[in-house]
């Protein structure tokens, strides 16, 4: 089994959850999932600042199978380039259906890491590209 083969698993994850508690209860997981599981990269955020959010991202995008994404410490925050998402990437290269609200993921999940880090986080775009952006909040 290939690294990338857990987007398998959390698109089927994903459509689970919707699919029997509905769209609230899929929210509640994603945002669930930030305050607690990567409750860590949290205090990583809080402590280090937008230094450490580039850090962890380009660590963490290194270690993705495919994708193209561009991570930059600029005067807006960090801003994340995803020129072609890895998780999509994997999910359409194994022929799986992914299910509409994937990307949704991200906003829920980063939202939730930046709100409890003091900083904020916009995402523009989805299926596959996005721009995402780590700020701190009051700037």
């Amino acid at each position: 089994m290939s690294a990338g083969d857990f987007y398998f698993a959390i698109n089927a994850t994903f459509r689970f959850i919707h699919d029997t508690w509905g769209r609230e209860a899929l929210l509640e997981y994603w945002t669930s999932m930030a305050q607690e599981y990567h409750a860590g990269v949290t205090d990583r955020f809080r402590q280090g600042g937008l230094e450490e959010v580039q850090r962890y991202w380009t660590d963490y995008f290194a270690h993705e199978p495919g994708g193209d994404v561009a991570i930059s410490l600029t005067s807006q925050g960090v801003e994340i380039e995803v020129r072609d998402c890895p998780a999509i990437r994997w999910l359409k290269d194994g022929g799986r259906e992914i299910v509409p609200y994937y990307c949704q993921h991200c906003h829920y999940i980063s939202t939730a890491l930046a709100d409890q880090a003091c900083m904020t986080f916009k995402l523009q775009g989805g299926g596959g590209t996005c721009r995402q952006v780590f700020g701190l909040k009051g700037e």
